[in-house]
């Protein structure tokens, strides 16, 4: 009898990334999530990633402790401010300053590390290149070249036993797209967190790009945001969570954690 493929997911604790976990779910893979805690200063997303991955029985859920604080360049790990907008019409355009630079190739680089540990072919993550904020790591010929890349730099790729493919089931979907896909599959959005300046509390500021482009996925839906919003109380349309520590760089990589 056939074993039950393994894939590694990357799991932030967002809406995305919780809706390509289920995705991997649903297509059958033994799903091996992986969070990092970078220096984020939304470092709550992780309590988020932990209970999302509970609740998809993963097989294993690591969080790898790096910090991109010390090259800073980022709102999100630095004290720059993250930009605000009144509405989400006014997302978009130039690469906002809340693109960390190169994550997405550090992540992945993780993932694929682990994935040839493995012997796994597939990597999954929640990238989005439509309702998005016009990061350049999210894009489809991003994801291309770097799938190309992994099969020429790994030992699995190079001897012909596993060709590694990247998993990006999101990549051509608007957010109400990606909500209605998450609830069809069983996803709790309540569990999640996707906003970039959360409160102490860990509510969601509902004015960053993240929160006005989540906001629209489930108002587009005619939905409530189950997560929690600054000043409601609330679900709203278009509880605190326990980890608001950020990395460090002497924090050892973390073990399994669920």
């Amino acid at each position: 009898m056939p074993s039950t493929p393994r894939a590694v997911v990357l799991v932030s604790g967002g809406l995305d990334s919780a809706t390509a976990l289920a995705v991997a779910k649903r297509d059958g893979f033994a799903a091996y999530a992986l969070s990092f805690r970078y220096g984020q200063r939304h470092a709550v997303e992780l309590s988020a990633a932990r209970e999302v991955c509970r609740r998809a029985g993963v097989v294993q859920h690591t969080v790898v402790a790096i910090d991109l604080r010390y090259f800073g360049g980022s709102a999100l790990t630095s004290d720059l401010p993250v930009p605000k907008h009144a509405s989400v019409a006014e997302v978009g355009g130039d690469i906002p300053v809340t693109y960390v630079p190169a994550r997405n190739t550090i992540f992945l680089s993780y993932a694929l590390a682990w994935a040839e540990v493995l012997r796994s072919s597939d990597i999954f993550l929640g990238v989005n290149a439509l309702d998005y904020s016009g990061y350049p790591d999210c894009r489809p010929e991003y994801i291309a070249a770097f799938e190309q890349m992994a099969n020429l730099a790994t030992r699995a790729g190079v001897e012909g036993g596993t060709r590694i493919r990247i998993h990006t089931p999101l990549i051509h979907l608007t957010k109400r797209e990606i909500v209605a896909l998450g609830r069809e599959l069983g996803v709790d959005y309540g569990v999640t967190r996707s906003c970039y300046d959360p409160s102490p509390a860990g509510e969601a500021c509902g004015a960053c790009d993240s929160c006005l482009l989540r906001l629209k996925g489930f108002r587009e839906n005619g939905l409530e945001d189950p997560a929690p919003y600054v000043g409601t109380t609330g679900r709203r349309t278009g509880g605190p969570m326990d980890d608001q520590t950020v990395g460090r760089s002497d924090s050892p990589l973390h073990g399994p954690t669920a």
